[in-house]
């Protein structure tokens, strides 16, 4: 989800926010996709992971002038696992956009609530409130016991579902599109009709953690993987866009296949639009009938489009237009340095209330100025790879989702716009010291829905998680965390990856052990605070203040005006990180101090140069010999 830009740029406002390849051809890719889609809907594989998998069915028609509309859903969830099930669930999240729900108490009581949210839920008449309301639920074809608990449908089965076998969910389901206020809803502030998110029943995700099913409070999601099939019913002036591939462009104009020419149909009428969407775990929709729709060819075969208002000012129309060469740069980059992106299309869709992303696509706000339109979707695109792909359990693990994200979208922004920032993360850096000199700091393992204060989960899943990977480049190096990020990607795309697969996956490219560092730095809310004690001739003494142990790279300037830089591993590593840096005799854990001898006289001394270490005094970590 966006808002990191804001977060690390002005972090003392964090509270109001939240949130390619080239060289391969696309038959490739799409062969590479198709090989992992059909390894992960099968069994177990030969390593004993296994994950579910759902297929949806779904049509649904809606009422424009409502803002209501009725589903069938037909849903074959395979049981992979090697568990019985006697329940399932499913997530009915715009139960969310009710008085008196969960997310609405928790948003009246946070000590520094979502702007966006505040009390509006509280005062949302019964037409605007959103609800999902199942008529009638099946299994296999008969009628089986369910409860709506708040944003929950909990299913009793009639059948318990055996390890390895399928079975078919057929459901009727009553709707209403809340007014918009988090994410989802109709009439945004930017006038866009209809952001359709988390808006149909979605099945809970089961794992080897068992199930997930936490009420919708306003963060983030875990899901099944599966594929969609989507029939959407529409008001004949709407353009539609969202996840997977238009089936009947010619049927609906729009820009997909007429150049923009409406369809000559009575005043009244509707458009039928069909959707597929191969291997995802979520299907997103968006429409408003002033959409303009532009396609962005990219020489790989990828087609990216672009859907915002017609009706914008002409600077933000002309933005609109500069940022489609540019999502394919990013794209390129993207695709080069975590793996390539599987799908043949990606969307850039004028929605939401911020930015958000879901399924081959993403909603963003579209009023917004250059720089931060194409901040934006640098890091929407950037969650392809770091969450959707990559699919941690966001509820669980946002740092790996948010953080990761804002790690690789600094790196292309600084890169594909040339700013030449020495350190691109270093708003991460500034936005973390804020919460340790506040005393606010939870630690990264807390789940996202029960951190104390918004501003703490905004800077430990932002900042905090891009500190995680910027900070492993100053322990293993910058080019064995770049290896890292390729083989996490080859050995986890399409799966549920978890802290310690990435942690695991750095240690067999680094060779050093790293379950210290995963430890420390997100389940514990210890600080690094090294100092230079004193320097006395050629013998340089330091001292290890805070908790978390790190390894220390030192500049020493002689009084020849000649630098040597030094490295000093810690012990509990097993290894050291590659480079031209002198080697010293590794530090261990349980020694507060350590000291070292240089052979010339020395000017002056400092610690990490490169600013990498997250460091919470800097004060003490340069001396000056007079």
């Amino acid at each position: 989800m966006f808002n990191a830009l804001f977060l690390m740029k002005h972090t003392t406002k964090i509270y109001n926010m939240k949130k390619i390849l080239f060289g391969l051809s696309l038959l490739s890719m799409v062969a590479c996709a198709s090989n992992k889609q059909m390894s992960h809907k099968g069994q177990t594989d030969d390593k004993g992971y296994w994950q579910q998998h759902a297929d949806y069915t779904m049509d649904i028609d809606m009422d424009v002038k409502t803002y209501q509309y009725k589903g069938t859903q037909k849903l074959v969830y395979t049981n992979n696992s090697p568990d019985v099930l006697n329940k399932v669930y499913y997530h009915l999240y715009f139960n969310a956009f009710q008085p008196n729900s969960q997310m609405d108490i928790r948003s009246r009581n946070i000590a520094d609530p979502d702007g966006r949210v505040g009390d509006r839920i509280s005062k949302l008449t019964p037409s605007e409130i959103g609800y999902i309301k199942v008529g009638s639920l099946k299994q296999n074809g008969v009628a089986v016991s369910h409860e709506t608990v708040g944003t929950i449908l909990e299913v009793t089965l009639n059948q318990p579902i055996q390890p390895g076998e399928s079975v078919t969910f057929d459901m009727i389901f009553d709707a209403q599109v809340p007014k918009q206020i988090r994410r989802s809803g109709r009439n945004s502030k930017e006038g866009v009709a209809l952001s359709m998110t988390q808006w149909y029943p979605k099945m809970a995700e089961y794992d080897f953690e068992g199930w997930h099913t936490p009420p919708y409070l306003g963060r983030e999601f875990h899901g099944v993987w599966g594929n969609f099939d989507v029939t959407l019913h529409i008001d004949k002036n709407y353009v539609v866009g969202g996840s997977g591939y238009l089936q009947n462009p010619q049927e609906v104009g729009h820009g997909y296949e007429n150049k923009g020419e409406k369809l000559n149909l009575p005043s009244g009428s509707k458009l039928t639009w069909k959707f597929n969407a191969p291997n995802v775990h979520d299907f997103t929709w968006a429409a408003d009938p002033d959409y303009t729709h532009d396609v962005y060819k990219m020489k790989n075969g990828v087609d990216l489009h672009f859907l915002y208002k017609k009706t914008l000012d002409a600077q933000f129309l002309e933005n609109w237009k500069k940022l489609q060469p540019k999502t394919a740069d990013l794209m390129k980059y993207f695709s080069e340095h975590i793996g390539p992106y599987p799908y043949k299309q990606y969307s850039v869709i004028q929605g939401g209330d911020g930015g958000m992303e879901y399924a081959m696509c993403t909603l963003i706000t579209g009023k917004r100025k250059w720089g931060s339109l194409f901040g934006v979707t640098a890091h929407e695109l950037a969650h392809t790879w770091f969450q959707f792909l990559l699919a941690t359990n966001e509820s669980k693990h946002p740092w790996m989702d948010e953080g990761f994200t804002t790690y690789i979208s600094n790196k292309a922004e600084n890169e594909i716009l040339n700013e030449g920032k020495e350190n691109p993360h270093s708003g991460s850096y500034r936005g973390y010291n804020y919460v340790v000199k506040n005393n606010i700091e939870e630690p990264l393992s807390t789940h996202a829905d029960r951190y104390h204060l918004n501003t703490a989960y905004g800077v430990a899943s932002y900042s905090k998680g891009n500190i995680f990977l910027s900070q492993l480049e100053y322990i293993i190096g910058a080019e064995n965390v770049a290896n890292t990020l390729k083989k996490y990607f080859n050995d986890f795309s399409f799966k549920h990856p978890t802290p310690n697969d990435i942690k695991r996956t750095a240690e067999k490219v680094s060779g050093i052990h790293l379950d210290w560092y995963l430890n420390e730095w997100t389940q514990t809310t210890h600080t690094i605070d090294y100092g230079i004690k004193s320097v006395n001739g050629k013998e340089i003494t330091l001292e290890r203040i805070g908790k978390m142990p790190m390894p220390i790279d030192i500049e020493v300037t002689y009084k020849d005006g000649s630098k040597e830089m030094f490295n000093i591993p810690l012990r509990m590593m097993r290894g050291e990180k590659p480079g031209t840096a002198k080697k010293l005799e590794d530090w261990t854990f349980a020694h507060p101090t350590y000291s070292f001898s240089t052979k010339k006289d020395i000017k002056s001394v400092e610690i990490d140069p490169s600013k990498l270490m997250a460091d919470i005094n800097l004060e003490n970590n340069t001396v000056t010999v007079e």
